[in-house]
């Protein structure tokens, strides 16, 4: 393994924002010493997510073993995972909003034929089914627990109760025709083929797809961080990391 200078863009309030948690972590834990301080496990673990590069180089990288780097890591997303807001709080935090956007994203990952749960006929591949929340500039403001991909975006939705959430808060959502029958607060475009609907149709469909692509932003301010772009993880570490990178995006934000 050889060894180079490298980087990570990520801002230096996130990599402090970590470094003090993980400090207060180890205080509490009474932790006297490790191979890395805290604020080279924040690093590590930055560099992870953000470059999605594998434990193997990270760990020849930092000077430590391949199984030290995974478990500082798991550690540090477990932490930033544990302080990601709640569907609760983010429609709470966002009730002074005109509107909210919500739209489904796919989450590659390094799955078979035979699997078909994680498989999505939508996308033809397989993946984990995230929501996302985003305000009317396509601001993050909220990402759901990781689903499998077969699941559709409206049963999605229903289970993760986003959509009795925002009709409690009257909080009106813009959403795509896959969250057809959703009802409450969610507001969908005309369905049927363009030449079919009248002209006033025509023109809310155009409104609607206008405010609703802003979603997009969210999304990939999501997928900035590499390693969501093709996970090779066991699925049940995916929400851990969509809520530690969600954690980490609102902590550049402040």
């Amino acid at each position: 393994m050889r060894v180079y200078p490298s980087g990570v863009d990520v801002s230096s309030s996130a990599l402090r924002f970590l470094a003090t948690r993980l400090r207060e972590r180890r205080r509490a834990l009474g932790t006297r010493w490790r191979r890395l301080n805290a604020g080279r496990q924040a690093l590590l673990t930055l560099a992870h997510l953000r470059n999605g590069q594998p434990y193997a180089q990270l760990a020849a990288g930092f000077g430590i073993g391949s199984t030290t780097a995974y478990r500082y890591i798991t550690e540090a997303v477990g932490l930033l995972a544990a302080l990601a807001p709640t569907l609760a709080e983010a429609v709470r935090a966002a009730s002074m909003k005109a509107y909210l956007i919500l739209d489904g994203t796919l989450l590659p990952i390094d799955r078979i034929a035979a699997d078909r749960p994680f498989y999505s006929g939508k996308h033809k591949k397989h993946g984990m089914n995230v929501q996302v929340i985003a305000d009317p500039q396509g601001r993050l403001l909220w990402a759901s627990p990781a689903l499998a991909g077969a699941v559709h975006d409206v049963r999605a939705a229903r289970e993760h109760g986003i959509i009795d959430a925002l009709t409690e808060a009257g909080i009106n959502c813009w959403a795509d025709k896959g969250y057809q029958g959703a009802g409450g607060a969610v507001r969908l475009p005309y369905r049927g083929r363009w030449k079919s609907l009248s002209a006033g149709q025509q023109a809310v469909n155009r409104s609607h797809a206008k405010v609703r692509a802003l979603v997009e932003q969210a999304i990939a301010t999501l997928k900035s961080w590499r390693l969501l772009r093709k996970l090779r993880c066991s699925t049940t570490r995916i929400t851990s990391l969509v809520q530690a990178v969600f954690t980490l995006h609102l902590a550049s934000s402040d």
